[in-house]
């Protein structure tokens, strides 16, 4: 009930606030339009209507279609759970290996942690794009790629968080009397530092969606994230590019959720993070 009240709270707080009550409503909308993608599509996203190619938009294809005929409200709708897919995974991936290497650096003697740091500093130097070009050459392009790459360049991000955290509570004098009574390590990290520092990792989580969003999309636009035909953002704006001259609604329709979608997660990022830290709200 705790818990379920504290959500409640944090919900309120959110959405008492426009920028908040924005991001909240966009939100809501593209993560039920992905987990209920096969029910709000109207259609196949792959189905072939090559007589109906760049049809506007009608009553039986809501947004038009586009250079196959297929149907862009459906593969819009699709794209989101493309979308929300590689994000989550990558996100869930690098805060869990993150936070595990932010503590184990936070506990580790000063020459193991500064070996810890200086491996995120590396990972960090590399840009997503790079990576991406260098594992397109070995392995070829793949939605588990654009998650791989992803998470592996987000990974020093929440490390960093987490060893700050950990740095900051674990002198607390709770945890020195958990010591004191003899409370393994494993006890300590789970029941008292982990509780502790999730709040500031669950914002950053929620600030880093709307990037790694535009990340699979830019991948999926330049050919080396999601494989045609699978719905993508970027690949429904990298194929209406090709046939600009034809029609703009594919690119100003597939774009437009793109824009939407990252400034509805910021929005909602902002407001989580002044919600969970009033603080910060009376600082800006």
């Amino acid at each position: 009930m705790n818990a379920l009240a504290a959500t409640v709270g944090t919900v309120r707080r959110i959405g008492s606030h426009l920028g908040g009550a924005v991001g909240l409503v966009i939100v809501a909308v593209v993560v039920l339009s992905a987990v209920f993608a096969p029910l709000v599509a109207t259609h196949d996203p792959d189905a072939l209507d090559v007589l109906n190619r760049f049809s506007g938009p009608t009553a039986q294809h809501w947004l038009g279609t586009d250079h196959l005929g297929r149907d862009l409200y459906s593969r819009l709708v699709h794209g989101a759970s493309v979308a929300m897919a590689v994000a989550l995974t990558a996100i869930s991936t690098a805060l869990i290996a993150g936070t595990l290497l932010g503590i184990l650096a936070a506990s580790l003697p000063a020459r193991s942690e500064r070996l810890i740091l200086i491996l995120f500093d590396v990972v960090s130097s590399f840009p997503s794009l790079v990576l991406a070009l260098a594992a397109v050459a070995v392995f070829g392009p793949s939605t588990m790629l654009v998650v791989i790459i992803v998470a592996v360049t987000l990974i020093p991000h929440f490390g960093r968080v987490a060893r700050a955290q950990v740095l900051t509570v674990r002198n607390a004098p709770y945890i020195e009397a958990e010591r004191l009574l003899g409370a393994s390590a494993w006890r300590i990290v789970f029941s008292h530092i982990l509780p502790n520092i999730a709040g500031p990792l669950v914002v950053l989580a929620s600030i880093d969606i709307p990037v790694v969003i535009t990340i699979e999309a830019g991948l999926s636009f330049i050919g080396l994230g999601v494989r045609p035909p699978l719905a993508s953002w970027g690949t429904l704006i990298y194929d209406g590019y090709a046939y600009l001259s034809d029609s703009k609604l594919p690119v100003v329709i597939a774009s437009s959720a793109l824009g939407l979608a990252t400034l509805g997660f910021t929005l909602f990022g902002e407001a989580l993070r002044d919600a969970v830290d009033p603080r910060l709200d009376g600082e800006r």
